[in-house]
Order: structure tokens, then sequence, then C-alpha cells
């Protein structure tokens, strides 16, 4: 699978070099970085990156806040702002640009990591969601993308036999292995439909179409018995008609 693409924007070079360096190392891809606005303009539209890191303070008359409006107008592609500037006043214009982080100079590489990670699977999560998990056109050839490592995984909604609360996480329990989500179980079934997942129990929710065998206190789901919680258990059989 292809590693995460981002793109720089900073004018100055020591510092440009300094992240990609950063960046090569944390795994991803970094193409050549852009030093002002008309730069950055031609880097997206030669490499068309998934995560722009933007310094807001850019030589000439454009700065990078005019960068990400216009990226915002125009592409599809997450930002995050660097700066050495937290007045409120440069605050209240990034806000404007709707970037999914705001990093202040100097900061470490697992700041850097942490904001990276938060904002491709932030984006990745809408992005799904708006496309392949909405209540009218959810079929179980439908899937989800389940972040892995640096990679996002396609997860078909046909292959998850059930969702499992284990404190601030989600197992994503599917027919071949295992992914781990951190998320509430109720947000997380927020990007599923309850046409075929259902939630069981304060920590399960299941895959309608696996389900072997039930009755008023378990659901067997690949020669697993799950518990069916009380408040959960009338719903649940007048959803399979049982009632």
């Amino acid at each position: 699978m292809e590693k995460l693409k981002i793109g720089i924007v900073e004018d100055e070079v020591i510092i440009a070099d300094h992240l990609a360096v950063i960046l090569l190392k944390l795994g991803y891809n970094v193409v050549e970085p852009a030093a002002s606005y008309t730069e950055a303009m031609v880097m997206i539209e030669k490499e068309m990156p998934d995560l722009l890191l933007v310094d807001i303070q850019l030589k000439g008359k454009r700065d990078g806040i005019d960068l990400a409006l216009k990226v915002k107008e125009n592409y599809n592609i997450p930002v995050i702002f660097l700066t050495a500037n937290a007045d409120s006043v440069t605050v209240e214009r990034a806000k404007k640009a709707n970037p999914s982080a705001y990093l202040i100079k100097p900061f470490t590489k697992d700041d850097l990591y942490t904001a990276i990670e938060i904002c491709i699977f932030n984006t990745s999560a809408i992005r799904s969601a708006k496309s392949t998990v909405t209540a009218n056109n959810l079929t179980p050839d439908s899937a989800i993308y389940i972040k892995e490592g640096l990679h996002f995984v396609k997860v078909k909604f046909s292959d998850i036999l059930y969702l499992e609360c284990e404190h601030v996480y989600v197992k994503v329990h599917t027919l071949k292995q295992t992914f781990l989500v951190r998320t509430s179980l109720q947000e997380y079934l927020e990007y599923f439909n309850d046409t075929y997942f259902f939630r069981i129990h304060r920590c399960y929710a299941i895959n309608l179409e696996h389900i072997q065998r039930v009755n008023g206190e378990n659901v067997i789901i690949n020669g697993l018995t799950l518990p069916v919680g009380k408040s959960y258990r009338e719903q649940l059989l007048h959803k399979l008609k049982l009632r």
C-alpha cells in the first residue's frame, strides 16, 4: 500500500528540510517543499498530497492562511498550520480556513506525529461516512476505512462480524482479523446503519447478517457466543421479527 504523501509549505529552507527528514523517519512520503503561495499551488497541482503542513508566515503578498483558504475552496486536502504566532488576530484568521490542527513552533516530533495521525484519521472517517455510510446507500458491499499503522485498510461491512467496546477503543472483529479503533462504540456506530448492524449490549454491536443462532439471552456469531443486554433484548427480537 502507498505511504501517506505530505506536502510542506515553508519559506525557511533549513526548517523545511528538517521537517522532511522527520517525516521520512516517521514513514511518510514527502514531496519537494514549496516556499511560497505560488510554489505551493504548483506543487499541489502536480503532486496532490494527502495532507499539507503550511507555515502561516510566507514571503510574498499571500501567506499560509490565504493558501489554506484556496485549498479549502478548490481541493479536498486537509491542512495543518505551523506557526510561531499564536496571537488572537492570527488565530481568528486561521480559523476561517478550518485547519485540522495548529502547531506552535517549536514543536516536537511526537507533536507533529500526533497531529498528522489525528488529522488523517478524522479526514478518512468523514470521507468514508459521506461516501459509503449513509442511510440511503449502505449495502453489505459498502466499506469503511480503518487505520492500521501508517495506512488505511478498506474493510467491507459484509466482512465485519461484530464490534466490541474495550475502554477507549472499539475492536472491529472481521472474518480475517481484528482492528483496534480509538473511539467509543456509540460514536463509531454513527458510521453504520441499523439495517445491518445492531447494538445488543453496552459492549457489543453485531452484523445481523452473521447471526447463526439467537435467543433472549445470547447471540451466536461465527461460533462465538455474545450476551444480549436486557435493555436491548426486546428491540433485537423485534428487529429479527421474532416478536
